[in-house]
């Protein structure tokens, strides 16, 4: 039996903008540019770019809620659930527009709370595959993830703090990649035939 590969079609515009299997190269460039300038943002001045952000996400929930309520005209299936979730969105949009500098204190402290939950629930099952399994690297990964789990739990403040910065280095090495990966994709486009 032959072995096929499937090549993946281009976008099928004439423009020749597209690589093969991709979306343009161009909105890779502009993600990466984007990420790399709110990369930045975080680290010149966490505090004031931490709260524009959490005011856009209550203004994007806002309108969230919105459309939710205004699709209902629309289609009303599941009609009870888009309901209470739009009204969920629209109450947590007008309490973060309205209350930008808690919001983010309450936001980046329960991120924290959650991502400490989950770090030790994490930890305790690779301990317990490590403990059932005689595996000393899932027993290795589970100590790493209790620890961190704990003392996101222990310090939810100075965490939440830390928070920006570590979304900053995490969006500029996100947008380096981006960029980087668009120029790539933008030498394997074809390029289209004079006329």
């Amino acid at each position: 039996m032959a072995e096929t590969t499937a090549t993946p079609e281009p976008c099928g515009c004439s423009c020749g903008c597209c690589a093969p299997g991709l979306f343009p190269w161009w909105i890779l460039l502009l993600w990466g540019l984007l990420a790399l300038i709110l990369g930045v943002m975080f680290l010149a001045s966490p505090g004031i770019t931490t709260v524009i952000f959490i005011t856009f996400l209550g203004a994007y929930w806002f309108v969230g809620g919105l459309f939710s309520l205004a699709s209902l005209a629309v289609d009303r299936s599941n009609m009870g659930w888009k309901i209470v979730l739009a009204i969920l969105n629209l109450i947590a949009g007008i309490i973060v527009l309205a209350y930008p500098l808690y919001s983010t204190f309450f936001l980046l402290t329960f991120v924290i709370i959650i991502i400490g939950v989950w770090a030790c629930i994490t930890g305790g099952a690779h301990l317990y595959h490590a403990f059932s399994r005689k595996d000393a690297g899932n027993g290795i990964l589970g100590i790493i993830s209790l620890v961190f789990g704990v003392l996101l739990l222990a310090f939810p403040l100075i965490s939440a703090a830390l928070l920006p910065f570590i979304a900053g280095i995490f969006a500029i090495v996100i947008g380096i990649a981006a960029i980087v990966t668009s120029f790539a994709a933008k030498k394997q486009v074809p390029t289209a035939p004079a006329p």
